[in-house]
């Protein structure tokens, strides 16, 4: 029988490493560390009010993930939004929804496409009202939860890890980047007006090709600046 007091040990230890993990996530989109920075582990520890134990155990993480590289001797380099780092982030993007778009086809009901189609139409409409920035933050809201509904529909939890892990680099370079505005907003969601009709029709090679032409746009906005 496991000791329940190392499991308890385990668990808060996983606890903390999470933690760690999340407030250097806030740290990276609050702008308070930088595309391509260089930080000492001193300076990393009281900006993220941690141990220096726990960013030792987190820094593991991070370089896998490719979201710091440890300079020896000279620091820790937050990973640069640069034209290599995006070209990789979108086409591994591609390659992870491509294969949800697929799933989708086979077995996302009716009823989350309809769910979804609605709420697009409704932030259309409501941007040729005018457009507020509160009608722009639940925009971007929906863009995110769209694309979240299509990976988790797979139950595949290798591909979810990855599409997450690769969503950091994404919204790193849409905070740099790129946002929603009152020009943009209409051709994403054009965009995934056509991917949700693809779906419906139960149509993989339109579905396929109505994502590769969404991820395209995005790619070239985020490449064009």
């Amino acid at each position: 029988m496991a000791d329940p007091a190392l499991a308890n040990k385990s668990d808060a230890s996983q606890s903390v490493k999470q933690m760690a993990y999340e407030l250097f996530q806030a740290a990276l989109f609050d702008g308070e560390l930088k595309s391509g920075q260089l930080v000492s582990q001193k300076d990393l520890v009281k900006l993220l009010n941690l141990s220096i134990g726990a960013l030792r155990e987190l820094l593991p993480r991070l370089e896998a993930e490719g979201l710091v590289t440890v300079v020896p001797q000279r620091g820790i380099q937050i990973t640069a939004i640069d034209l290599p780092m995006i070209r990789d982030a979108f086409q591994m993007r591609a390659a992870l929804e491509r294969e949800a778009v697929l799933h989708a086809v086979k077995t996302l009901p009716d009823s989350v496409l309809d769910e979804q189609r609605k709420l697009h139409l409704d932030i259309v409409e409501a941007v040729e009202k005018g457009v507020t920035e509160e009608v722009l933050q639940r925009g971007q809201q929906i863009d995110t939860d769209f694309h979240n509904v299509l990976i988790r529909q797979t139950n595949n939890e290798i591909l979810i890890h990855s599409y997450n892990i690769n969503s950091i680099r994404i919204r790193l370079i849409r905070h740099d980047r790129i946002s929603l505005t009152e020009l943009l907003l209409p051709h994403t969601f054009t965009d995934h007006l056509a991917i949700i009709d693809a779906i419906a029709k139960r149509d993989p090679v339109a579905a396929i090709e109505a994502m590769d032409i969404h991820i395209s746009h995005a790619r070239q906005r985020a490449t064009e600046i």
